[in-house]
């Protein structure tokens, strides 16, 4: 019977075992020594690993324990040994292939009687027994070959569940936070540090966790908070500090140290993530660093999934699910929520540069970040709007939003010889946690916002039950009407955006995007920001973009014979609402083809969503216009992945790619790389390609080198009234025209 309880230890069932099974080896040995009564098999230090009996007596152990004892290095192949005083054991000793013992086989053959009264000598009984013995030896290397692969296989699982594992069975449904705690959780399980500290000064984060909460934890990390970012700024690998130099920056620190840097996308140093052990424990290894970098690599991508990297604060989905964690956790507490609108952007990023824009939005947002009460969250929610969630009553809120108002007054400052005015609108709400779609409350502080805005700006107004439904009305209403009068009044009017080739080679080909203005009752210029919602909503675009249809064809008729035969082109916006239209289409064709002019002097912009939204009507529209000679341009491409499976059936002539991504490329690689990506399938498909919001020269230098073949924004021209465009129309279509728009 084979002894399996002789095994010493204990193996997981996914394990090989090295020391399984040998029954087929004993069958073997005894057809080679047919009087052999049992077998055993130690390892190199003496322990019995199997037996074919069940019970091996002490003297076996005695026997191989001498045999190892007196060196088993200095026994050749073995010897024999006397059990009794008359039983003959054969203690095989089995090496490797650098002669270090790994085993001994103990093979018992008593004499057959009288008969046999002299038992084989061992070098006779060895040679015997040699294959059977070369045969265990061989298998016994290779078990313990795949057991060590084994090893470090299940090692390498571990670090890949690790890498790939998004510890959703033990994470809250909330933000970012949550989830760096969950890394902070995992650092000091399954790295077996102490204490783990997580350290991203741009965005405000400071976590840690240790096995026991003490004070001289805290104490720790706020010792060498500055020098652990100091020695991880410039490095990209895991730093291990087994031993302190007498002399370091950190002072005398009983612990050993493990530093992994925190690299953005772009290769910059955000943070730290440090491991502590205690100085009496294991030094960290190889090991423990590959770990501890697998999880400083999850940890920046919570970061930037989590977080906008212009502002610091939360991103919208990262703030919804927070909200929606608050909700869930059935505490009974008071909420308020804050809508926040900065006020005229717009004015700003045409004034002074989108370089400009974005520095008061960062600067926003470190007010915001800094002002917020314990407990409170804010995000950025999209480019000029955020929002904050404050555990406090209504009245608390209203009085944190307008203290929040008065600060941002003072971030005005000087631009050159204009001064720039910063201000916020803000609208607050109670957050209905009894109420099934979280989002509704931040639309409620979402119209209190309008209501502000309508009311004069730089302002706080607060969402009441009784009189939302006023409120809303009154910004929408006010808003359609002053809008119906713009049109009526004859108050709209044309600019136009310059867009020309990237490449600096040859005549610049001239072409324009024609943007909708409206001058108020006051007559000021106001952006189609300020009132192209209100149309969406009430659904007057059509009417629009038939306006601007039937205008830009008016402007561009007396210069019909100008223009004829140029490569240069004017581009037109129009709606999904438009799509949807029955009578647009033909429309659209009938006023080309009775306007005299050449139709590739048009070009028609849809955006993405809306070309997907209304696939059927949008291609058929787009297969028209091409047949005609007019060119068609994909507005907004990018920003939707569905628009890609459809892009082949619509037979569009250019891609204008997303100015989100154009404006981030040269901060965020994943944006470059897209716009890249972007360029390549254009390529492929022969479609030109059009940049929006190039508003630098490192934009335009970047987008360039990506090989985009056009540019449009504040860096190649800015926009100009289509009237003095046109007046410009002799020198333009010159063999030689003169810079324009800067």
């Amino acid at each position: 019977m084979v002894a399996q309880a002789a095994q010493a230890d204990k193996k997981d069932e996914t394990t090989v075992d090295p020391w399984s099974s040998f029954e087929p080896y004993v069958r073997l040995v005894r057809s080679l020594l047919p009087r052999v009564t049992s077998v055993a098999l130690y390892d190199a230090a003496a322990r019995l690993r199997w037996s074919s009996e069940a019970t091996p007596g002490p003297d076996f152990h005695d026997l191989v324990q001498n045999a190892v004892a007196a060196g088993g290095a200095d026994q050749g192949a073995g010897q024999m040994r006397l059990l009794d005083g008359s039983v003959p054991v054969y203690l095989c000793l089995l090496r490797d292939d650098l002669e270090r013992l790994i085993g001994v086989v103990v093979v018992v053959c008593p004499r057959n009687g009288d008969r046999d009264s002299e038992a084989h000598s061992f070098p006779v009984a060895h040679a015997l027994l040699r294959p059977a013995l070369e045969c265990l030896r061989r298998e016994l290397l290779s078990r313990a070959t795949l057991g060590h692969f084994q090893r470090t296989l299940c090692s390498r699982d571990k670090e890949l569940e690790l890498l790939l594992g998004d510890g959703a069975a033990d994470r809250p449904p909330a933000g970012g936070a949550e989830e760096l705690r969950e890394i902070l959780r995992q650092a000091v399980e399954h790295v077996g540090s102490s204490t783990a500290a997580l350290i991203v000064p741009d965005k405000h984060i400071a976590l840690l966790r240790s096995k026991a909460q003490r004070s001289s934890d805290i104490k720790l990390v706020a010792r060498a908070r500055r020098q652990l970012l100091s020695l991880t700024e410039t490095r990209r690998e895991p730093l291990i500090i087994n031993e302190l130099a007498l002399n370091s920056s950190m002072g005398i620190l009983p612990y050993k140290i493990l530093s992994c840097p925190l690299r953005s996308a772009l290769d910059k140093s955000i943070g730290v993530l440090a491991l502590f052990r205690e100085d009496l424990g294991n030094p960290f290894s190889d090991r423990d660093a590959r770990l501890a970098g697998i999880l400083a690599r999850k940890a920046v991508g919570v970061i930037e999934a989590s977080y906008d990297p212009l502002s610091g604060l939360y991103s919208r989905p990262a703030f919804e699910r927070r909200i929606r964690a608050v909700v869930d956790s059935g505490v009974t507490r008071h909420w308020a929520v804050l809508y926040i609108d900065t006020d005229q952007l717009h004015v700003i990023n045409d004034s002074f540069g989108m370089h400009v824009g974005d520095s008061v939005l960062e600067e926003l947002g470190d007010l915001i970040r800094q002002r917020l009460p314990p407990g409170a969250f804010a995000a950025r929610i999209s480019g000029d709007r955020f929002a904050a969630l404050l555990p406090t009553q209504l009245d608390a809120a209203e009085e944190f939003a307008e203290s929040l108002r008065a600060g941002v007054e003072q971030l005005n400052s000087v631009q050159g010889e204009s001064r720039l005015h910063v201000s916020i609108s803000i609208g607050v709400a109670l957050l209905d946690t009894a109420a099934g779609e979280v989002m509704h409350s931040l639309a409620a502080a979402e119209t209190a916002c309008k209501a502000a805005k309508d009311r004069g700006r730089n302002r706080v107004e607060v969402y009441h039950a009784s009189d939302a439904s006023l409120v809303r009305r009154m910004a929408d209403i006010n808003l359609v009407g002053e809008l119906r009068a713009a049109i009526d009044a004859d108050r709209l009017w044309l600019a136009a955006q310059v867009i020309l080739p990237l490449a600096a080679a040859g005549s610049p080909r001239w072409h324009f995007e024609l943007l909708l203005r409206m001058v108020d009752e006051d007559g000021r210029s106001v952006g189609p920001d300020r009132f192209l919602s209100a149309a969406n909503r009430y659904q007057l675009m059509p009417e629009i973009d038939r306006w601007v249809i039937n205008k830009t064809i008016e402007m561009l008729k007396p210069h019909a014979q100008l223009l004829a035969g140029t490569s240069m082109s004017f581009a037109i916006n129009f709606s999904g609402q438009s799509l949807k239209d029955d009578d647009f289409v033909d429309f659209v064709l009938e006023r080309i083809r009775l306007s005299g002019l050449d139709p590739a002097v048009l070009c028609f912009e849809l955006t993405e969503s809306a070309t997907i939204a209304n696939l059927g009507r949008a291609e058929s529209l787009i297969r028209s216009l091409r047949r005609l000679g007019c060119g068609v341009a994909l507005d907004d491409f990018g920003t939707g992945l569905s628009s890609l499976a459809y892009l082949r059936q619509l037979p569009v002539s250019m891609l204008k790619i997303d100015g989100s991504f154009v404006r981030d490329s040269v901060k965020d690689q994943g944006a470059a790389s897209l716009v890249y990506a972007i360029v390549q399938l254009a390529r492929g498909m022969s479609l030109t390609t059009v940049a929006e919001y190039v508003e630098t020269d490192e934009i335009q230098a970047l987008v360039a080198s990506l090989g985009v073949d056009y540019g449009q924004g504040f860096a190649i021209g800015k926009p100009r009234p289509l009237a003095d465009v046109l007046a410009e129309l002799p020198q333009l279509v010159r063999p030689d025209p003169p810079v324009f728009g800067t």
